[in-house]
């Protein structure tokens, strides 16, 4: 692998915006080009796990986790990079709940005639609340966006009344309005980490740049995509 070479990379939608603007600055530093895919964060994992090739990939810990036990990931290359927080959004112009309890948050909840969730880590954590909230999966007015479809879009156009997904994939959708994070109380943070594919060919220029994805200088841009750098310690 050298310059000429694309170091190519999966990763969930979480981190889509983000790693496209650190893509963009390592490429400038260093003339190495990088193409990061980002979709649904299991369709990457299934990806991955059916052999397709790629240097690097970057999904929650505990899916990087399964891909290392199956192989799939070196694990010596593992690498936190992120922390992502769920949010709660409502359609640009409408009224907005409180959201600032759990007991607030739920009442909001039970009052809207549409709930949208997500996906991956985020829509498993919404549904286990909505679960202890009486609220059962099933109901039609629970809505699963499709993967690799944002929630975000969703609210804008009248689909949901109110959604959750990780706060990166909703504070930059047009026509909606983030209420903010999860209550303290029922707040759930995802690490997303970073590894080099057990079938990468050139495992140390694959490894620059994910030390770079996680490193202090990348730290301002994760900020901005409404997430929190791992090298920032809590």
């Amino acid at each position: 692998m050298s310059a000429e070479h694309v170091v190519t990379g999966i990763s969930s939608m979480a981190t889509r915006g983000l790693l496209a603007d650190l893509t963009a600055l390592y490429e400038r530093q260093t003339q190495q080009r990088v193409a990061i895919e980002s979709v649904g964060g299991v369709e990457a994992a299934k990806r991955v796990e059916n052999g397709e090739a790629f240097d690097v990939v970057v999904l929650a810990s505990d899916a990087m986790a399964r891909l290392a036990d199956a192989g799939h990931i070196a694990r010596d290359s593992l690498v936190d990079v992120v922390r992502s927080s769920i949010a709660v959004a409502v359609k640009d112009g409408t009224a907005a709940p409180d959201i600032s309890s759990e007991s607030a948050l739920r009442e909001a909840i039970l009052r809207a005639k549409t709930i949208g969730y997500s996906t991956g880590p985020s829509g498993a954590h919404v549904l286990r609340l909505l679960e202890r909230w009486g609220i059962a999966p099933g109901e039609p007015r629970i809505v699963q966006a499709k993967p690799g479809v944002p929630v975000g879009s969703l609210i804008a156009n009248g689909n949901v009344e109110i959604g959750f997904q990780q706060l990166s994939e909703l504070m930059h959708v047009e026509g909606i309005a983030v209420l903010g994070t999860l209550p303290s109380s029922i707040a759930s943070v995802t690490v997303f980490s970073a590894g080099v594919t057990a079938t990468c060919p050139n495992r140390a220029v694959a490894a620059a740049f994910l030390a770079f994805i996680a490193s202090d200088q990348a730290a301002s841009l994760a900020r901005r995509h409404g997430m929190e750098p791992v090298s920032a310690k809590p």
